[in-house]
């Protein structure tokens, strides 16, 4: 999984998790060779590979022995952790949004990474409960329609939109969006306190967290819900049950494009695009095995790139939280993690990591074209994430 030697980084996770389907175990090397794969051999893994273009080199069990006793020497900033089980994978989504709406389905599908699409009704009925790993579409928790009225409020595709949310969360018997949407923000908080894997890009990263902080308070104005926001509502938000973010001041006009203080995106005016990139934290594999795992990349430097929600303010993170991934200058990181209950949670700032500024209505990514794309690693490391053999925390 190196630079050099890999010809489609992003399918060859595809290949790990199809042999993980098939009961049998994988071993992830952290940090050998961009974070290989040891897979066992057999004719029908070879001609997987070879039908999806994915580089792979046969080894002896004596040359796997000597690389994995190389790796476990604690001179070696390496680990080699045991892939057990393909993860159950739900991507929350408008079931009339199409695949390429979102980075995390177009990735999925590029890889041939099996997945199901939930939204609201399924979550609301616990069917959270059936998977292992959840994405969050950039979606808004918070009632607010993505924050769009200023620019689009006449748009046909943004009154369709609001007609659909107003009428599903009538079905599900909430009479206001708002509500709704904080309920499957509080479904989904239960859901990764009790052990499940949370991954949010996008907008679904900080409007998630100000819906739980927001959890019965008013924030919304009369265009979004038809009554005017609480009095005095930053001061009755709840940090506490946040999952990454703190001290966070609410964007209160509903004419600007953005949530929060949380998001970096209008604060990026000396961050030009030719010079847009971000690092990835180095971390001991062999005492921090998961920010290891979902920092594995064949490059410690990510190009930037842009979403309603681009990036985080690091003064605004939970000091337990994190930081995977930053863009040091700027003070913004864009790449975080943390553990919440029993289950985990990664946010990734951004919308499409190989379209630098997306706009509504341009056209989708091929990732025919970024076979080898360091930033769709990012989100595959953490669907192979719940793979991993669990062990106990070193102390």
């Amino acid at each position: 999984m190196d630079a050099d030697s890999q010809k489609n980084h992003l399918k060859a996770y595809g290949i790990t998790y199809w042999v993980l389907t098939k009961q049998q175990k994988v071993q992830w090397l952290l940090n050998y060779r961009g974070g290989a794969f040891l897979l066992p051999d057999g004719d029908n893994i070879r001609k997987e590979c070879q039908i999806r273009g994915v580089s792979f080199e046969i080894i002896s069990d004596a040359q796997a022995e000597a690389i994995l006793s190389e790796i476990s020497s604690p001179s070696k900033n390496q680990e080699a952790v045991i892939l057990e089980k393909a993860p159950k994978i739900a991507v929350y989504s408008p079931k009339e949004n199409l695949p390429w709406d979102d980075a995390v389905t177009m990735v999925l599908t590029y890889a041939e990474i099996p997945y199901e699409t939930i939204y609201d009704e399924e979550v609301l009925n616990n069917k959270l409960l059936l998977f292992d790993w959840l994405h969050l579409h950039h979606e808004d928790f918070t009632g607010q329609y993505g924050k769009f009225y200023g620019a689009y409020r006449a748009a046909p595709w943004y009154l369709e939109g609001k007609a659909q949310a107003e009428s599903l969360a009538a079905k599900l018997g909430y009479s206001k969006v708002s509500e709704e949407k904080g309920a499957v923000a509080n479904a989904i908080r239960n859901y990764v306190i009790g052990g499940g894997f949370m991954f949010a890009m996008c907008s679904a990263t900080d409007s998630f967290d100000i819906a739980l902080a927001a959890d019965g308070v008013d924030i919304c104005e009369p265009m979004f819900d038809g009554d005017p926001s609480e009095a005095n509502y930053q001061n009755k938000l709840d940090y506490s049950r946040t999952f990454a973010f703190t001290n966070f001041t609410l964007e209160r006009s509903p004419l600007q494009y953005e949530f929060s203080s949380i998001d970096m995106t209008t604060k990026r005016g000396m961050v030009p695009k030719e010079s847009d990139y971000f690092s990835l934290m180095d971390f001991s594999a062999k005492w921090d095995p998961v920010p290891t795992m979902l920092c594995q990349n064949h490059t410690s430097l990510v190009k930037g790139f842009m979403g309603q929600t681009t990036a985080f303010a690091r003064n605004e993170i939970k000091p337990t939280v994190m930081v995977l991934g930053e863009n040091k200058i700027n003070g913004e990181a864009r790449y975080i993690h943390g553990i919440k209950g029993k289950g985990f949670f990664t946010f990734y700032g951004g919308h499409d990591p190989e379209d630098y500024q997306h706009r509504v209505g341009d056209p989708k990514t091929e990732l025919e074209l970024h076979p080898t794309s360091p930033g769709y690693r990012l989100i595959l490391n953490n669907v192979l994430f719940p793979a991993a053999q669990k062990k106990k925390q070193k102390t």
